[in-house]
């Protein structure tokens, strides 16, 4: 993107994020404007006077919702991997894991929801934190159909529920799958494990026997050392 396209790309984010700043400040939301895109942080009890108003106000039109998800923020900007460079191997290395993590109970969920408008061409984000115990938020169907199955989805993978949702099923999981698996704390290798036992012949579910921690940051390959001074010479077939 060239620097005139991108200073008036600035502009225009700019200028939305004052508009939206002004007329809903007023009802207790925020405004952040970062990394090329506006967001606004929406109370759990304004989103559909807010989603209302962002739909039919001729100055934001944002007549299409293009995503609606579920975010864990309960370990944002946090590793259990530090990855440094293992001497003379070029791979990185976690060194150790730390203690618990401690969780923001009040802003660990949060569902979050992405709009466009053709009409005045320029997009917003939605933040919505929930409630931990009890994450529930008012459903924008009413607002924007197409919301349907993506509710479904943040319900599935996060459990939150969006109240006013006409079928509000698991759609990714399998029918009485237990729990949410895109929440933090869920472990990776699940809850219950199959297996075939030949004396009832047939495949039955128990619980794991094993919980492997959860890694967030897997180990990875970083640098090639051999490569890292230019003093290993690369051969027309490919071997050094």
């Amino acid at each position: 993107m060239s620097e005139h396209a991108q200073d008036s790309m600035q502009v225009r984010l700019s200028q939305l994020a004052e508009r939206l700043l002004g007329r809903f400040s007023v009802l207790g939301c925020e405004v952040v404007q970062a990394n090329n895109e506006v967001t606004l942080v929406v109370p759990t009890d304004k989103l559909i006077e807010v989603a209302q108003t962002l739909r039919d106000e001729a100055d934001f039109a944002f007549e299409q919702l293009i995503d609606v998800c579920g975010v864990d923020y309960s370990t944002y900007g946090q590793t259990e991997w530090q990855t440094t460079g293992a001497p003379n191997t070029g791979f990185g290395r976690g060194v150790e894991r730390p203690g618990r993590i401690e969780i923001d109970e009040e802003k660990r969920f949060a569902a979050v929801y992405h709009l466009l408008s053709i009409s005045q061409n320029h997009r917003v984000r939605l933040r919505v934190f929930v409630n931990t115990e009890q994450p529930i938020v008012d459903s924008v169907i009413a607002i924007w159909n197409g919301a349907d199955w993506f509710e479904r989805e943040a319900f599935d993978l996060y459990g939150i529920l969006f109240d006013g949702h006409p079928d509000l099923r698991r759609i990714l999981t399998d029918y009485g799958f237990i729990g949410h698996p895109f929440r933090k704390d869920f472990p990776l290798i699940g809850q219950v494990e199959m297996r075939y036992d030949p004396e009832q012949a047939r495949v039955i579910y128990e619980p794991v026997t094993s919980v492997e921690p959860r890694t967030l940051v897997p180990r990875v390959a970083r640098d090639d050392n051999r490569y890292l001074h230019g003093d290993v010479e690369v051969k027309d077939n490919g071997n050094a």
